[in-house]
C-alpha cells in the first residue's frame, strides 16, 4: 500500500495541514493515479469555508491531472504511464438519469457524492487507519489518489500536467456550457459575466462556437483586459453591460448570456442583458439557501433559462478534444495560471484565490 504526501483538511476556517497518507486498496475497476499538478478552485474555497458541507477529515482538490501507476482487476482501457485528466463525475450508465444522458444527475453519483468516499461508499485514503475522505471523489491535493477507471481519461502524452488539470473542471464547464448547452450559432452575439476560470473558459467556448460578438462582463480591469486578450470582443463593468449588449444588437439584447460571476446581481443581469426569446446559462452560485430575487418583466419574453454544472461534460471525448485544441493553439490556458505552487503554500494560495488575486494558481507535485 503507498503512502502519499497530502494536504488535509481537519477543520472548516483553519488552514490545511500537510500529512502522509495510506493510500489503498486498489479494487476491480480503480486505478491508482500518481498527480503531477491539481489547481485551485474556488469550490474548494466554499469547502474550506465551511460553506460546501463535507466530511472530514478530507483532502480537497477536483482539478488535477497525473499518470495512472497501478491498474485494478478488470480495467483494460488505461494502461500504465497513461497521461490522465481527473474527472469528478463517475456515473453508473444504468439509472434512470444516465439512461437520458444526465450523468450529473447519476444517483449513485448523487447518494454518494456527500460520504466524500471512493463513487462505492467506501474509502481508499487513510491517517493511522483513520479514513480520509475524498471530495468530489478525487481528492487531488494528493500525491497519490484511487479513483474509478472511467474518472481518469487520457490526454495525449504531449499535453502539460499544470494544463490540463484545468480541463477537468473550469475549462470543461465553461467551454461546454458555450458550446453545447447554450447551443450558440455562428455569428451569434455572447455576453460572459464574471472573469474567473469559469467565466473565461466560457468566452473560449464562445469563440470555438463562433459566436459573431463577445461581451466579458467583469468588474475588475485586469480580468477584463485578460478577457480580450483570449477572444472577447467587447469588455466593460457590470453596470454598462446590459446597455453596450443593446447598443450592439439594436436594442435587442445578447443571444446568449453565461453568467459566471456566482452572484445575486450577476444572475438578475443575466436575465436583464439577453435577448427576449434569447437564452440564459448559470454556471455560477451562491448559498444553496440562499434566496435570488428577480423583476418579474425581466423573465417574460420566451426568455429560456438553464443551469448547468459541468458544461454537459462527456470526459472520455471532451477531454481529449479539450487538450488537443490547447496543443494546436485554439484554445488559450498558459493565460490563465497564476501562479505554480508546492503543495506546502496551498494555504497562501487559497487566500490569494480569495482575495481575487489569481485566476487559477497550480500545485505542482
Amino acid at each position: 500500500m503507498p503512502q502519499a504526501k497530502a494536504a488535509v483538511l481537519r477543520q472548516t476556517n483553519a488552514p490545511m495541514t500537510i500529512e502522509t497518507l495510506d493510500v489503498g486498496p486498489v479494487a476491480p475497476g480503480d486505478v491508482l493515479v500518481r498527480v503531477r499538478a491539481a489547481s485551485l478552485c474556488h469550490t474548494d474555497l466554499e469547502a474550506i469555508e465551511g460553506a460546501l458541507a463535507v466530511q472530514l477529515p478530507a483532502v480537497l482538490g477536483h482539478e488535477a491531472a497525473g499518470e495512472v501507476v497501478e491498474l485494478g482487476a478488470g480495467v483494460s482501457e488505461l494502461g500504465i504511464g497513461d497521461r490522465v485528466v481527473l474527472s469528478w463525475n463517475p456515473h453508473c450508465g444504468g439509472c434512470f438519469y444516465c439512461e437520458r444522458a444526465q450523468p450529473i444527475l447519476c444517483r449513485q453519483f448523487l447518494a454518494n457524492g456527500p460520504k466524500a468516499f471512493h463513487f462505492d461508499g467506501r474509502p481508499r485514503l487513510a491517517c493511522d487507519a483513520v479514513p480520509v475522505h475524498q471530495l468530489m471523489y478525487l481528492g487531488g491535493f494528493s500525491e497519490y489518489v484511487i479513483v474509478p477507471a472511467q474518472s481518469a481519461v487520457r490526454v495525449p502524452d504531449t499535453m502539460p500536467f499544470d494544463r490540463a488539470a484545468l480541463i477537468g473542471c473550469g475549462v470543461m464547464t465553461g467551454v461546454g456550457a458555450a458550446t453545447r448547452i447554450a447551443q450558440l450559432r455562428w455569428g451569434d452575439v455572447a455576453m460572459v459575466i464574471g472573469c474567473g476560470a469559469v467565466g473565461l473558459s466560457a468566452v473560449q467556448g464562445c469563440v470555438l462556437a463562433g459566436a459573431g460578438t463577445i461581451i466579458a462582463v467583469d468588474p475588475n480591469p485586469a480580468r477584463r483586459q485578460l478577457a480580450q486578450a483570449i477572444g472577447a470582443t467587447h469588455a466593460c463593468d457590470p453596470a454598462e453591460a446590459a446597455d453596450l449588449a443593446r447598443s450592439l444588437t439594436d436594442g435587442r439584447g445578447a443571444d446568449v448570456v453565461l453568467e459566471a460571476a456566482g452572484a445575486q446581481a450577476g444572475f438578475r443581469l443575466s436575465v436583464g442583458a439577453v435577448r427576449p426569446g434569447g437564452q440564459v446559462v448559470w454556471l455560477g452560485k451562491v448559498a444553496v439557501n440562499d434566496d435570488v430575487a428577480f423583476r418579474w418583466g425581466s423573465l417574460m419574453q420566451e426568455k429560456r433559462i438553464t443551469r448547468s454544472s459541468y458544461g454537459g461534460a462527456k470526459p472520455q471525448t471532451d477531454f481529449p478534444m479539450l487538450a488537443r485544441a490547447y496543443l494546436d493553439g485554439k484554445l488559450k490556458l498558459d493565460e490563465m495560471i497564476s501562479a505554480r505552487i508546492p503543495l506546502e503554500q496551498i494555504n497562501e494560495g487559497f487566500a490569494g484565490l480569495k482575495r481575487g488575486e489569481t485566476v487559477r494558481s497550480v500545485v505542482m507535485f
